[in-house]
Parts: C-alpha cells; sequence; structure tokens
C-alpha cells in the first residue's frame, strides 16, 4: 500500500490498523502522526495475539523493509489482509506530512 492509499483511507473514516514495526527509540525520534500499534518486529512472532485477523493491518516501519518482512510473515500466520506501507515513515515524510521528521 502507498502512503497515499493509506491518506485516502484515513481521510475516508476507513483506517485500517496500522502496525509499527520500529523499537522505541524510532518512535520517539519520529511518530506517526496518528494512532499506531507499536511491535518492534523481533517481537511479533509472540504477540500474534494482540492482532485482530479480520481488519486490514498495514505494516510500517522507517523504510518500508522491516515491515515488508513482517507483513509476509502475517500473510503466512493467517492475516491475509497483511499488507506492506511502501517506503515507510520516510515516504510519509516526503509525500505526506514534512512536518514528521526524517532520521
Amino acid at each position: 500500500m502507498t502512503v497515499e492509499e493509506l491518506k485516502a483511507l484515513q481521510d475516508a473514516g476507513e483506517a485500517p490498523l496500522v502496525l509499527d514495526l520500529r523499537e522505541p527509540f524510532e518512535l520517539a525520534v519520529s511518530p506517526f502522526p496518528f494512532e499506531v500499534l507499536a511491535i518492534p518486529l523481533g517481537s511479533l512472532p509472540r504477540r500474534l495475539g494482540e492482532l485482530p485477523k479480520e481488519r486490514t493491518i498495514v505494516c510500517a516501519c522507517r523504510s518500508g523493509s522491516r515491515s515488508a518482512q513482517a507483513a509476509a510473515f502475517l500473510r503466512s500466520a493467517g492475516f491475509a489482509a497483511a499488507v506492506n506501507l511502501e517506503g515507510g515513515i520516510l515516504a510519509w515524510s516526503e509525500r505526506i506530512d514534512p512536518s514528521v521528521r526524517r532520521y
């Protein structure tokens, strides 16, 4: 999913669950400007029970690499609607909200 597609869903009131896979220090430096569920990638396997299988889950990270891994893992674990946020928070900052700090 592109950042533009995510923004359009949010604007339409159809916001999916955004799963932020970055580490706590990264979240402190540059948070998304909306509510997310923060689970570091390394903790994801043991925290699957916190995720709803019936919702679209948009996996996000700094650049899209970790989130692509997470989306593939979630799909293999039965979360059919797990997708990757292409470009991560860097793309969000570049194309949607330049006030979001890049790091």
